[in-house]
């Protein structure tokens, strides 16, 4: 019968731990990426979206469907997109 291999036989006996040594704890994880990376990518992405999204808005402001739903509702930006024809100019 073969011996049983150190490995094995660590569990019966406590090892030593020094107070000065490095505090390894267990790091939880899903798939490899911890909660911590998650974070940080979400953090990424958002910023990201959020510099795409002012792009686009730039980019469509000559809609006035845009302007009339989105950009009228920004409190500082509403008194330039509301153009407002005289009376005299309407032909009606």
């Amino acid at each position: 019968m073969p011996f049983p291999t150190p490995v094995l036989r660590a569990g019966a006996y406590p090892s030593y731990k020094s107070p000065y040594g490095p505090k390894y704890h267990y790091q939880p994880n899903v798939a490899g990426i911890t909660s911590k990376q998650l974070f940080r990518y979400g953090l990424n992405a958002g910023a990201f979206g959020g510099v795409a999204l002012v792009g686009v808005l730039y980019y469509a402001s000559g809609i006035p469907r845009i302007q009339q739903d989105i950009l009228q509702k920004i409190p500082f930006l509403r008194g330039y997109f509301i153009h407002e024809i005289p009376a005299s100019d309407n032909p009606f």
